[in-house]
């Protein structure tokens, strides 16, 4: 993972303002400056794959009498921003904030990162990230928040079903299996996911709706295998809830038929 010092991030953003705003360790505010409306992702958690860039729009508004001059977020996973674990941060494209004049007091503010595995996401980081951020106006006030926003990263899921025999004698056993896995930041692959509460779901052929039938752990492999008992013509599927981590995913059906 590429090492990148919080405190020289921060200082680096700073730099762009007109101002010697103080070091970065809690929240702010120098006169009426304010930042609101902070929206990471379009409001969505960001989830990323285990090999491919994910670019993270964050957007705000900041406001001041004297109109705003200089803006930035920065993105990052610890206790605070100069607590945040090592390479976890990431500071904006071009290093600043895009900022549209509204009116005389208010602007709209956009900045776009990339979150990257190896480059500033291990395993470890998953979960809630924050966004530290600073404002700064043509009149000397600024504003700087720890914590802005919260949101959540996380490890891209994927879930296979597959039943058999096929087709089946009604009454009889259904064995389905499947394998639930997400992304490995560590090492550039998908793993599975052991441990994990996965419901196994019943929909009768010609109907819309699924139906729980039972809910079954992963192995430490992250696969799955049950029985039940085959009643009709119809798709299963397993089901994965999500967590804080981990988004939910749907396993794709698998038709099997019952005969007599």
């Amino acid at each position: 993972m590429r090492i990148r010092a919080t405190v020289a991030a921060v200082s680096g953003a700073l730099a762009l303002s007109a101002l010697a705003v103080p070091a970065a360790h809690a929240d702010e505010v120098e006169g009426d400056t304010k930042i609101s409306n902070v929206v990471v992702n379009g409001g969505k958690p960001v989830v990323v794959t285990a090999t491919g860039a994910k670019s993270v729009t964050v957007t705000f508004t900041a406001t001041d009498d004297s109109g705003i001059d200089f803006a930035q977020p920065i993105l990052y996973h610890g206790s605070s921003i100069e607590k945040s674990d090592s390479g976890a941060v990431a500071n904006s494209r071009d290093g600043r904030a895009k900022c549209t004049k509204v009116n005389a007091t208010t602007s709209n503010c956009t900045a776009t990162f990339t979150l990257q595995p190896l480059e500033n996401l291990i395993n470890s980081v998953a979960g809630t990230w924050k966004v530290w951020a600073v404002a700064s106006a043509k009149d000397g006030d600024y504003v700087m928040k720890e914590n802005a926003k919260s949101f959540s990263v996380q490890r891209l899921s994927k879930l296979t079903t597959a039943a058999k025999p096929k087709p089946v004698k009604k009454g009889a056993n259904v064995t389905v299996t499947g394998k639930l896995t997400r992304a490995n930041w560590d090492g550039g692959k998908y793993s599975g996911y052991s441990g994990q509460a996965v419901k196994l779901q019943f929909k009768k052929k010609g109907t819309t709706t699924y139906k729980t039938l039972k809910t079954v752990k992963t192995d430490s492999a992250g696969a799955l295998k049950t029985t039940t008992k085959a009643t009709a013509d119809g798709y299963y599927r397993f089901v994965f809830a999500g967590n804080s981590t981990t988004p939910a995913v749907n396993a794709t059906g698998d038709l099997v038929s019952v005969k007599k």
